[in-house]
């Protein structure tokens, strides 16, 4: 099979020849700056020219195609571009400004996060409060300069299945925008300005993704987009209130991806094992990234319950075995993972979540070496 119709049969729930695997392809499936580092280093390869970014704020990379090849990687990013208007400015060296009006800080060695949004200092916010933000421009022309060219490039030249890459969802941007625990505490102590957030945030998010699936979805295979629903212990909301005020916005981004008949790989952490039914009810056909150390996440389970309607995207245990386990641990981690997920197809092998820097390249190589040795 070509890495395209090897990731395709998967999403079919056909077994494919291999085990169809991921690095790179989407925001929450590559590895940050310094592991890339050290694994180029590890396998032998030229520490120059760094790789490109994929993501500044979370100091990720998209790696390097010698190492992609050299592992078996099945598919392929599509980004999209800055906005002209309003890029991301810098603050000072460890802080920047985002177009939303969002501060993002690090500390020392980490990565970007949110440290203050235009709502978050409002102590009783209103729908009214929304018409005071300068909102993105969703036709600002910098986002969809070179997209079309791009997938086209990848569709033409390569066998590579083709993700585009639409980003976070309306509960990420919603929390950046008004903080975390103030925007959970709004939906029942607030519910009029938080779901008017969450709506206003939607239709910004609709309106960019439809502008890039008309320009680029007729040589894309599939869409990842990502909106964090679960914790390590239990879902963010109660199911009943992710079902009656969350799950319509995402019925909508759904709809759009689907009215021009691409799958939708959708990205939550945590545990998300009560909300499933939902997200095949609404028609997503990949759940990333399966976070196997998240309560009621396992992955034996999963398939049984949910395998026949449902392809599972990563699976690889990020928290544990990747960063502290042996290699052998990390190719039986890999074994146990392909055993319970692969049966009769519906399984793309990446990590849990974007590879951190502690991670010895010694068990990046030995989790792809294993998968292609299944």
């Amino acid at each position: 099979m070509t890495p395209r119709e090897r990731i395709l049969a998967a999403l079919a729930h056909q077994e494919p020849d291999r085990i169809p695997m991921d690095l790179g392809a989407t925001q929450a499936s590559t590895l940050t700056e310094h592991a890339h580092q050290r694994l180029r280093a590890f396998l032998g390869l030229p520490a120059e020219p760094p790789a490109p970014l994929f993501s500044r704020r979370a100091g990720t990379v998209l790696p390097d195609e010698e190492i992609l090849r050299r592992f078996g990687v099945d598919c392929r990013p599509v980004l999209l571009g800055t906005p002209d208007g309003r890029p991301e400015r810098d603050l000072s060296p460890d802080a920047m400004l985002d177009e939303w009006g969002v501060t993002w800080s690090r500390p020392e060695g980490g990565h970007y996060l949110a440290a203050e949004g235009p709502f978050s200092r409002l102590a009783e916010p209103s729908p009214a409060d929304l018409e005071r933000l300068a909102w993105p421009d969703p036709a600002d022309p910098g986002r969809y300069r070179g997209l079309a060219d791009r997938a086209r490039a990848l569709r033409e030249t390569t066998h590579y299945a083709v993700i585009l890459n639409l980003g976070v969802g309306p509960v990420h941007q919603c929390q950046f925008l008004r903080g975390y625990a103030e925007w959970l505490e709004d939906l029942v102590a607030r519910p009029l300005f938080a779901e008017a957030l969450l709506e206003r945030v939607t239709e910004v998010w609709l309106a960019i993704s439809e502008r890039a699936l008309a320009e680029a979805g007729a040589w894309v295979d599939l869409v990842w987009y990502g909106d964090d629903v679960g914790t390590q212990r239990a879902c963010l909301v109660r199911p009943e209130l992710y079902r009656r005020v969350i799950k319509p916005q995402h019925r909508r981004m759904a709809e759009l991806v689907q009215r021009y008949g691409k799958k939708i790989i959708y990205h939550s952490c945590g545990s998300v094992y009560p909300l499933i039914p939902d997200f095949i009810e609404m028609g997503i056909d990949a759940l990333n990234p399966v976070q196997v150390s998240a309560a009621r996440m396992d992955t034996a389970a999963l398939k049984r319950e949910f395998g026949r309607d449902l392809t599972f995207w990563g699976g690889i245990d990020t928290q544990r075995v990747l960063p502290w386990g042996s290699p052998d641990e990390v190719r039986a981690e890999v074994r146990r993972r392909i055993g319970d997920l692969a049966a009769g197809g519906g399984y793309v092998l990446c990590a849990v979540h974007n590879i951190q820097p502690e991670v010895p390249p010694e068990n990046i190589a030995a989790m792809y070496e294993a998968a292609l040795a299944a």
